[in-house]
């Protein structure tokens, strides 16, 4: 199964739609929320959208691809999934 890893923010409804879509398909993710992580860990986080030109959550890492906000017909396709 291809990892599936994601920054959130606890507050954010599309966020929070992101992580629903992903535990009803039983697909497994990782995840950190940016507004309750220390600062070393969103310094780490803000450094890496900015290598991804992202500006915005969710930030979701479904392998290699990026995908900026909540599509979810785009993590259905990365993941090779039918709906």
């Amino acid at each position: 199964m291809t990892k599936v890893s994601m920054y959130t923010l606890s507050t954010c409804p599309w966020c929070r739609k992101t992580k629903k879509f992903f535990a009803e398909r039983n697909i497994s993710f990782d995840f950190t929320d940016y507004d309750l992580a220390d600062e070393a860990t969103q310094r780490k986080i803000m450094v890496e959208l900015d290598a991804e030109g992202a500006s915005g959550f969710p930030f979701v890492r479904i392998g290699d691809q990026v995908v900026v906000g909540y599509q979810p017909d785009r993590y259905t396709k990365l993941l090779g999934l039918s709906e």
